[in-house]
């Protein structure tokens, strides 16, 4: 990943003097900074249309699409566009592994995974809306797949075993945490150690994909994103049309982190 010089000041940079700034100059723009206990959130009003007006590294926190897009999820095109079946094969899971989908919905990709899957094997589908759940339930039922157990998390826990999974994944779904630090906090917490947790985002680098903004990320976001916890870079593999697929291994195991 080459990032010219402008490039790593705009990103990294500028977002510290933009929040200086607020902190030193509160105007009605700025409004309200919350969390007033923690740096590691800015809270903002008013915010942008698709975001909630958090903000983590300099990133607004979007939306979370409910339940009611679920049929969006299951969209026909999506398979071309995503390539689902490609990203799956990225992953080299293994037929006993324990694998986890965070923010499941439909269980449009814990499906792919379940099927790579033996006996041994099961796929944690986890996510915050119970609507989503049920509809996951059904379309696994509907597909004959018994290694699959559905977890109802919360915005700050996704409510896995501890030292259980070898591979978590998140499909277009990490942008919409609002409390990231968290979640991930909770993902490593749930990885063994050696075990890989993977980011599908959008490429915001991109213009021509055509995603809102808030709903696409760069890779250095990522990594910086990343930094906080027992987390190292693996690898990145670009083979998807529009998105970008970052894996990451768990290095150690913090007994109080």
């Amino acid at each position: 990943m080459k990032i010219n010089k402008f490039s790593f000041y705009q990103i990294v940079f500028i977002p510290k003097l933009i929040w200086l700034f607020m902190f030193i100059h509160e105007t009605p723009l700025t409004a309200e900074i919350k969390n007033k206990n923690s740096s590691r959130y800015l809270q903002l009003k008013p915010p942008n249309m698709d975001g909630i007006g958090k903000f983590y590294f300099g990133r607004e926190i979007s939306h979370v699409m409910g339940h009611q897009g679920a049929e969006w999820l299951e969209r026909p095109e999506r398979e071309f566009e995503e390539q689902p079946d490609v990203l799956i094969e990225s992953l080299r899971i293994q037929p006993q592994d324990v694998v986890a989908d965070i923010g499941v919905g439909t269980g449009y990709i814990a499906w792919r995974m379940a099927r790579k899957l033996s006996a041994e094997g099961l796929v944690y589908g986890v996510d915050i809306q119970q609507k989503m759940l049920e509809l996951f339930v059904k379309n696994m039922k509907d597909r004959g797949f018994t290694n699959v157990k559905a977890v109802l998390g919360t915005v700050t826990n996704p409510k896995l075993p501890p030292n259980s999974i070898d591979l978590v994944i998140m499909v277009d779904v990490y942008h919409e945490f609002s409390y990231p630090y968290e979640m991930m906090q909770g993902i490593c917490r749930a990885l063994k150690v050696g075990g890989r947790v993977a980011f599908v985002e959008y490429r915001a680098e991109d213009p021509s994909v055509p995603i809102k903004r808030l709903h696409k990320m760069t890779e250095l976001q990522v990594l910086k994103e990343a930094t906080p916890h027992p987390l190292e870079w693996a690898e990145t593999i670009d083979v998807l049309p529009r998105q970008h697929l970052i894996i990451f291994k768990k290095t150690s195991y913090r007994e109080n982190y």
